[in-house]
């Protein structure tokens, strides 16, 4: 379900015309059923070529209209999708990831929106979940972080709200997602050690689940020399927090012999 137009909900299979697709992080096949189904059965498919992996359009209807966006405007975009709701057919709108962060899907649904086009959402692997799988951790530990702020840095295509700074974030000692922010490792560490410490651990994931996948690891200590020696794309991530080497934590209740909960009983 997803708002359309008019703000109400639209189910999935009704006949509209434009599909927003989280593509997942890389790998072709970390795309969601629903989103392989929807490519299946659009005859426009818009997808962004730098960062969505070519595999997945072979989803696609044979003759579909395939259009890379990378080199397009927003303006050439919409007109895209004017034509394609014109001529009656449906567009699958591939963008990597997932939508809900850091995607440039909202811009789009307000175009369409003031157009009177119908469109979905339909969510995909976000990259960050596909980092922590490839460094075997899960970013929340019991008594050690139990929030993770997704974030980023000032850059060309936006600044950030002044009250959402990183120093904000890091009294918190969440764990930090930090996306399209490779670029300023040099600013970001002296932020976040007097928060964490010189020793807290770093990960920097570049194009996680690709098959030219990197993963650096260190500590806010020495994370910048490890950067300038092996030098990474802006489309990694930079993942800070002691949730990303706790070992000695405590274990959750939740399967706790005594833990009661509603399909388990506990102990009297």
């Amino acid at each position: 379900m997803a708002a359309g137009a008019s703000g109400d909900a639209i189910d999935v299979g009704e006949a509209v015309t434009v599909h927003f697709i989280g593509a997942g992080p890389g790998a072709a096949d970390l795309i969601t059923v629903r989103g392989r189904d929807l490519l299946g059965r659009c005859p426009v498919c818009l997808y962004a070529g730098s960062i969505v992996p070519k595999e997945l359009l072979a989803h696609c209807p044979p003759g579909a209209r395939l259009v890379d966006t990378a080199p397009m405007s927003l303006d050439e975009i919409e007109a895209e999708y004017v034509a394609a709701h014109a001529a009656g057919r449906d567009v699958a709108r591939l963008h990597s990831g997932d939508l809900s962060v850091f995607s440039a899907v909202a811009e789009q649904m307000r175009r369409l929106d003031r157009r009177g086009i119908p469109y979905t959402l339909t969510p995909g692997v976000p990259s960050f979940a596909a980092a922590a799988a490839l460094l075997g951790r899960e970013l929340t530990v019991p008594e050690v972080a139990q929030s993770v702020v997704l974030t980023r840095v000032s850059g060309r295509a936006s600044q950030m709200p002044a009250r959402e700074t990183l120093a904000a974030f890091a009294a918190t000692g969440a764990t930090l997602v930090l996306h399209l922010a490779i670029h300023a490792i040099d600013k970001i560490v002296p932020e976040m050690i007097p928060f964490y410490g010189a020793d807290c651990p770093v990960a920097v994931v570049a194009r996680a689940s690709w098959p030219d996948q990197l993963i650096l690891c260190g500590t806010l200590a020495d994370i910048a020399s490890k950067i300038a020696a092996e030098p990474i794309e802006r489309t990694a991530i930079i993942l800070v927090g002691r949730a990303l080497a706790a070992e000695d934590f405590r274990e959750s209740a939740l399967y706790d012999p005594d833990y009661r909960r509603r399909f388990r009983g506990g102990a009297s």
